[in-house]
């Protein structure tokens, strides 16, 4: 088992560090903040000129047909540069969710247009802030048509498509929405992120078609695992970056004579983020193994990923705040852009207490097997 990249994904990570230190500096990070943007289009558009939006799509369908191991390569460079861009609602959850689980007919119609970055899709399952399952759904499948609000709804505002949750007569499905029918209305919601926007989306007898052929719960149980590992991915590079501000900050901020990096308070605190990062990537790296080959402990695998990701990127986000001192909560200093991508990206799959859920589910299962195979 090996778990480090290869050669060819190495460079890609080379390509596309070099490609968003020169087209997404912190600065244009900050320039979308300021302009109220939901997420910034014109890098969206150059990064689907890269192919970035249809890394996993196959070649038939208008993308490049590269594996799940590219797509976290990318992801870690998406993640150190803060891109203020929907690549999890619509690249690591729906766009893959429609690859493997869409009809012929709804692959033709929505991969080419992702693949070029015309469309940004989303998955709506959530109906309020807090945890919901599809069993608890109030939204309705009657007709062929859905009826009902989803929120909050990651990309919301901008997405033209949307993969929703809905209660049928017999359980529980998911929906492909086209969001542009009249039938639809938008709600914009105050996050700590506004640069990866969320909205409440109503739906008033919108026809919609059925994507997969199983139970919502079961298909968005598998829908979260996936994206979850190239999320972590953005979120140990973020960490990363928080560590690397907050060293180089220690470097040369002086006190009482001294660089403050000297100090043994700041030498633990630089190196509980160190120790954070590098367990989340040992995490994050198996993770991506396991959904590269489609191993069974995907799931166990992805959830750990998850949870060591959350924690490292909100502890160094937070520590990178309190290495800075004072003039780390002003607005023009960047400590609070790592706050607010971490904070984000933690709920953005749902809270890090779901994924400890299931991760402790996952150790009980193991633990009764072995039992039962004694």
């Amino acid at each position: 088992m090996n778990f480090d990249f290869s050669d060819d994904e190495k460079h890609l990570r080379e390509e596309a560090h070099r490609f968003l230190r020169d087209k997404c500096p912190i600065t244009r990070v900050r320039a979308a903040l300021d302009a109220g943007l939901d997420h910034d289009p014109e890098l969206w558009r150059e990064i689907a000129a890269m192919g970035w939006t249809s890394i996993t799509i196959p070649e038939a369908y208008g993308g490049l047909g590269l594996s799940q191991l590219d797509l976290c390569v990318i992801a870690e460079e998406l993640g150190r540069s803060l891109a203020p861009i929907p690549t999890v609602s619509s690249i690591y959850m729906a766009t893959d969710a429609l690859t493997r689980l869409g009809s012929e007919k709804q692959k033709q119609d929505w991969l080419p247009r992702l693949a070029q970055g015309d469309t940004i899709a989303t998955v709506a399952w959530a109906e309020t802030a807090a945890a919901s399952t599809s069993q608890e759904a109030a939204m309705r499948f009657v007709g062929g048509a859905i009826s009902g609000s989803k929120l909050p709804v990651s990309a919301g505002m901008s997405a033209n498509l949307a993969i929703v949750s809905a209660r049928v007569a017999e359980g529980s499905g998911l929906y492909l929405v086209d969001l542009t029918h009249a039938g639809v209305t938008r709600e914009r919601i105050d996050v700590v992120d506004p640069t990866r926007g969320h909205s409440a989306l109503h739906f008033n007898n919108v026809p919609a078609e059925r994507l997969g052929n199983r139970d919502a719960g079961e298909l968005l149980e598998t829908i979260l695992a996936r994206a979850a590992v190239p999320t972590a991915f953005e979120q140990v590079a973020g960490a990363e970056a928080a560590l690397q501000a907050a060293r180089g900050y220690a470097l040369e901020r002086f006190a009482f004579g001294r660089q403050i990096g000297s100090f043994q308070a700041i030498k633990h605190k630089l190196a509980d983020m160190f120790v954070a990062v590098q367990l989340a990537r040992s995490n994050a790296y198996y993770a991506a193994w396991a959904l590269s080959t489609e191993d069974p402990e995907l799931a166990m695998a992805s959830a750990c990923a998850r949870v060591s990701a959350c924690r490292a990127f909100d502890l160094n986000a937070q520590e990178n705040l309190h290495i800075h001192g004072g003039v780390g909560y002003t607005w023009e200093a960047d400590c609070h852009l790592h706050y607010r991508r971490a904070r984000e990206l933690s709920l953005i799959l749902g809270s890090p207490l779901a994924w400890k859920e299931r991760v402790a589910r996952g150790l009980e299962a193991r633990r009764s097997s072995v039992r039962d195979a004694a």
